[in-house]
C-alpha cells in the first residue's frame, strides 16, 4: 500500500464475451474445463459429449455412447482419458485420442448426477439420485464398485475430490466429507438441498450451494460458517458454484440469467453477470486464469477479462 496508485486494481473478473459455442447436442447440461484450461467439454441432451477448445471455438471430438442424456464429465490429470455420468445410469470411461468408450460401469439404480476421477485417475466416483456414491477402479475388469459410499439419505447432487478427500452434496440437506486416509467421515447440515460443493483451492475451505438461493462458505475442518452469499436465484435446479482463480471471489449460476460474484472475504455482491434468457445451467472457471464459461440452453459462452485481447483480432 506504499505505492499511490490512481485506482487500486483488484483481481480482474471475466465479464467480456469472447466466443460462444453452439453446441448442437440439444440442452447443455454441464461444461467442464481440462485439467490445464486449454480444453472443456460439454454434456449434451442428446446423449452425447463434445470436447472443445473454447477460446477458438473449434470442436476436436464427439463422444457417443450413452443411452440418456450426459449430466456430467471430467478430465483425467494427463488428458488421456474422460470419464462421464448420465440418465442411463452408467458411468462411462473413455479414451480422449479415439473417442471409444474403455469401459463402461453399470451398478447405480438412478441417474448419475456428478463423476470425478482421483487425482491418478485410476478411480472414478461417481454420485447418484440412488444416495449412493460408487467407487470404481479403471484398471481392473471387476464390474461392481471397488467402494460404496451410502450414507447419504437422498440423491447426491456433488462430489469433489482431492487427494486424500471426498466431498459430497446432498439432497438431504448434508456436505459430507470422506477423509481416506483417516478412515473418518465428516458431515455438516445445511438445511436446504445441496445443488453443489467444491473446496477451494487453497484447500482450506468448502463451498456450498443450496435450493434456498444461498451459498455458504464452511470452514473445512471445524465446518464453522465463515460466510453467506446471497442475492441469485436457486430455488429449482441444480447449478454449480465454484471460486475464482485465486480465491477472490465466490462464483454461481443463477436461474435468473445470471452469473453472480461475491467478494469472498467481504461478502458483497461484486457482478451480477447477464448471460441471457434462461437458466445458467452450468459454469466452469479457469485454474489459473480469470476466464469463465457459462451454459445456457443450446451453447456456451467464453468470458474473459475487459482488457483480453483475442488472438489474431476480436472474435
Amino acid at each position: 500500500m506504499a505505492f499511490p496508485e490512481p485506482k487500486p486494481r483488484g483481481p480482474e473478473l471475466p465479464q467480456k464475451r469472447v466466443k460462444t459455442l453452439d453446441c448442437g447436442q440439444g440442452a447443455v447440461r454441464a461444461v467442464r474445463f481440462n485439467v490445464d484450461g486449454n480444453y472443456c467439454l460439454t454434456c449434451g441432451s442428446d446423449k452425447t459429449l463434445k470436447l472443445w477448445n473454447p477460446l477458438r471455438g473449434t470442436l476436436l471430438r464427439t463422444y457417443s455412447g450413452h443411452g440418456y442424456e450426459v449430466l456430467d464429465a471430467a478430465g483425467s490429470f494427463d488428458n488421456s482419458s474422460l470419464c462421464s455420468g448420465g440418465g442411463d445410469k452408467a458411468v462411462v470411461l473413455w479414451d480422449v485420442a479415439s473417442g471409444q468408450v474403455v469401459r463402461k460401469f453399470r451398478g447405480h439404480a438412478g441417474k448419475v448426477n456428478t463423476v470425478q476421477f482421483n487425482e491418478e485417475a485410476t478411480v472414478i466416483l461417481s454420485g447418484s439420485i440412488d444416495s449412493s456414491i460408487r467407487c470404481w477402479d479403471c484398471r481392473s475388469r471387476r464390474p461392481e464398485p471397488v467402494q460404496t459410499l451410502d450414507e447419504a439419505r437422498d440423491g447426491i447432487s456433488s462430489v469433489k475430490v482431492s487427494d486424500h478427500e471426498v466431498l459430497a452434496g446432498s439432497v438431504d440437506g448434508r456436505v459430507r466429507r470422506y477423509d481416506l486416509r483417516m478412515g473418518q467421515l465428516f458431515s455438516d447440515y445445511v438445511g436446504s438441498p445441496i445443488t453443489c460443493t467444491c473446496f477451494s483451492r487453497d484447500g482450506q475451505c468448502t463451498l456450498v450451494s443450496s435450493l434456498d438461493s444461498t451459498l455458504r462458505l464452511l470452514d473445512k475442518d471445524t465446518g464453522e460458517l465463515l460466510g453467506e452469499y446471497t442475492g441469485h436465484k436457486n430455488q429449482e435446479y441444480k447449478l454449480d458454484c465454484c471460486l475464482s482463480e485465486r480465491d477472490t471471489h465466490v462464483v454461481s449460476c443463477s436461474e435468473d440469467g445470471k452469473v453472480y460474484f461475491w467478494d469472498l472475504v467481504e461478502g458483497a455482491l461484486a457482478l451480477a453477470l447477464p448471460v441471457g434468457p434462461g437458466v445458467v445451467q452450468s459454469l466452469a472457471y479457469h485454474p489459473t486464469e480469470p476466464c469463465l464459461l457459462t451454459a445456457m440452453g443450446g451453447g456456451v459462452q467464453c468470458w474473459r477479462e475487459e482488457a483480453y485481447e483475442a488472438e489474431g483480432g476480436s472474435s
